[in-house]
């Protein structure tokens, strides 16, 4: 559990030092620099992306779910204008940052973990 933890945490590293590649705006300064983002990224996306889609989900219903992506580069942009090293050179650079980012962070994964699983049990009563 606390490899595949880590090898995750790798991975988005490894993503945000591939990202200033595709999208020029973003950048990052070193792979330390790199695990930091990663890092603050994974907490804000699991503590408080939940709470901003909860509180903005008429506006989420009314886009039919575009405004999670309007979401998710105010939330890369918010990580970057305080981690030392990460810059992001707009809200535009943020929303494909944020795209590419998760892209390539899905791409790698799946290329280490292989596809989901999925564990069907029958019990026979």
């Amino acid at each position: 559990m606390v490899r595949t933890l880590l090898l995750v945490w790798l991975i988005n590293a490894l993503a945000l030092l591939a990202l200033p590649y595709v999208v020029p705006s973003v950048h990052v300064d070193s792979f330390a620099t790199a695990l930091i983002a990663a890092l603050v990224l994974g907490l804000v996306n699991s503590l408080i992306r939940p709470l901003l889609i909860l509180l903005t989900l008429p506006v989420t219903l009314v886009t039919l779910g575009l405004f999670v992506f309007v979401i998710n580069a105010l939330l890369f942009w918010f990580v970057a204008s305080f981690v030392t090293g990460f810059a992001v050179g707009g809200f535009w650079s943020a929303f494909f940052g944020a795209i590419v980012y998760a892209l390539i962070s899905w791409a790698v994964s799946h290329l280490v973990f292989g596809p989901p699983r999925v564990v069907v049990v029958r019990r026979d009563i």
